[in-house]
């Protein structure tokens, strides 16, 4: 029975330091060492401070305000965010793309609510982008603009979501199209081992990228056709995500 009693507390003991201390230590050397950046969270930083991360998606939609320039707030007290025309929005979200608490809607595929949710999708993004691009239809929508990340924080979007949202962010920020468009490209990531899913533009690296061009800004500016003004920095920063109410059918 002692002897049992040994055995086992020196395996704990030998278990515990190899796997519990020796291996990790070893995992995050060996990381650091080779690709320190991913092993850090691939933190993406503007100015020396960090605002997100290539790896987790975020709002791009801003503070909306009343005529007076108070704070619009929803019938709970919330704040009404819409999305902010200067930039490429992301994937819609459920969780308010909270990197803390990730998951999906888990809505079945032919029930109500999933399709009430997807015609607000819609109609969102038409009455965002259609003002930029008279042409553009419901059948012409890809399917990632309209549907719910996965995760909650997919950093990327498709090429042809990204090019359809170019033509406001040109207009919008006085930039030629085929400089957005350029940009779009540089940003756009291409298959996983050069077969695996589908290319995908980086939101917040493409944001980041306009921000740097002559002539755009990123602070808070004056109310445009919607009422709503940039409230705080260039997104969420690494440490927490910003307020995730969605409303007016804006996600």
């Amino acid at each position: 029975m002692r002897k049992d009693a040994i055995t086992s507390l020196l395996a704990v003991v030998v278990l515990t330091v190899l796997l519990g201390l020796a291996y990790p230590l070893l995992v995050t050397g060996l990381s650091q060492a080779t690709m320190p950046g991913r092993a850090n969270g691939s933190v993406v930083e503007r100015d020396g401070k960090a605002v997100g991360s290539t790896l987790i998606g975020q709002d791009f939609r801003r503070q909306a305000t009343n005529p007076d320039g108070s704070p619009k707030k929803d019938a709970d007290g919330e704040p009404v965010l819409v999305a902010d025309p200067r930039y490429f929005q992301s994937r819609p979200s459920v969780t308010g793309y909270s990197a803390n608490a990730t998951y999906f809607s888990n809505r079945g595929p032919n029930g109500q609510d999933t399709k009430e949710a997807i015609d607000g999708y819609v109609a969102a993004y038409l009455a965002l982008e259609r003002p930029y691009d008279p042409g553009l239809t419901v059948g012409r929508i890809p399917v990632d603009a309209v549907t719910d990340s996965a995760s909650g924080v997919d950093p990327q979007i498709s090429q042809a979501n990204a090019r359809i949202q170019a033509r406001r962010v040109a207009k919008v920020r006085g930039l030629p199209l085929d400089r957005v468009l350029a940009a779009v490209d540089d940003h756009t990531s291409g298959r996983g081992l050069g077969v695996l899913g589908e290319p995908g533009v980086n939101v917040l690296q493409l944001n980041l990228a306009l921000d740097g061009m002559r002539g755009t800004t990123a602070s808070a500016g004056p109310a445009d056709a919607t009422g709503a003004t940039r409230t705080g920095s260039f997104g969420p920063t690494a440490s927490g995500p910003t307020t995730t109410t969605t409303t007016e059918g804006t996600r």
